[in-house]
């Protein structure tokens, strides 16, 4: 049988309960001394561990061995003048446009206002008779009078006078020209002068200032009861003269591109006109 522990004797396993805690003795100055020294000594506990260097940490790298990317530096944006704006492309065509058409519309302005009085002609060009202008001969014709040696002479046509003018005439006397726009479009230029038949025909053909001599006769024609000497070359223009009764003598001259019905319209209405004496008498 076992033995069971007296419940009078303490078991050497319980514990005896604490007492009252151990008061320092004043006079035992040691711990505090110690204390006292460790303060005095820095001691306040584990060394803290030093902060990372940036500055070094490259180097030490460097020292390893291993390669390092460059450091990264941020680039400031200097100053200076901004870029020009450009403008919408939309913008740019519209402005484009507007600036063409003012300066293509008085160029066709100009074109249109040059090419008016010409008209599309397969052979050779021809000019708009409306679109020349129209002179008052009766004016004229009495204003070249007074200043004239001959009498003057305007005949009643159905075409327009747009032209009259005087001047010299080669190998001496005064020529007074009136040119006529017949309905058709086409001219006759009538020249009453006191001149030679050669002066007047190097005058009026071009041929004095050429100096290539008079244009070759032709041969004759009748109209208003006047003999026409026919003088030019094949197929150009006919240069006809005449010599019209009465003193002083004056010879009439009559070219152009229109038919010769209405040379000789205008024929029949020279010599039934009523002549303008010389001083406008």
């Amino acid at each position: 049988m076992s033995a069971r522990p007296d419940p009078g004797t303490p078991s050497p396993d319980s514990s005896e309960p604490a007492g009252p805690p151990a008061v320092p003795d004043p006079a035992d100055t040691s711990g505090t001394a110690g204390a006292a020294e460790r303060a005095t000594a820095g001691d306040t506990g584990p060394d803290p561990v030093p902060a990372a260097d940036p500055a070094a940490a490259p180097a030490g790298a460097a020292r390893s061995g291993r390669p390092q990317p460059p450091p990264v530096t941020r680039r400031i944006p200097e100053a200076g003048p901004q870029a020009m704006h450009k403008p919408a492309r939309g913008d740019t065509s519209v402005r484009d446009l507007i600036w063409a058409c003012l300066i293509l519309v008085p160029v066709a302005l100009l074109i249109f206002s040059v090419g008016g009085s010409c008209s599309f002609s397969p052979g050779t060009p021809a000019e708009d008779a409306a679109s020349a202008p129209t002179v008052d001969a009766p004016a004229r014709i009495a204003e070249y009078a007074r200043g004239s040696a001959f009498p003057l002479r305007l005949p009643d046509v159905p075409f327009r006078v747009n032209s009259t003018d005087r001047g010299p005439v080669e190998g001496g006397g005064t020529a007074v020209r009136i040119g006529f726009v017949t309905p058709d479009a086409d001219f006759l230029s009538l020249v009453q002068t006191d001149g030679s038949v050669e002066g007047v025909l190097a005058t009026e053909s071009g041929s004095a200032g050429r100096g290539d001599g008079p244009p070759t006769m032709r041969g004759t024609v009748q109209a208003g009861g006047l003999t026409w000497e026919v003088y030019g070359a094949e197929g150009g223009e006919p240069f006809r003269i005449a010599t019209l009764p009465g003193r002083p003598e004056v010879r009439v001259l009559v070219t152009g591109s229109a038919s010769d019905a209405q040379f000789r319209t205008l024929a029949d209405a020279l010599v039934a006109a009523a002549p303008v004496a010389p001083g406008g008498s």
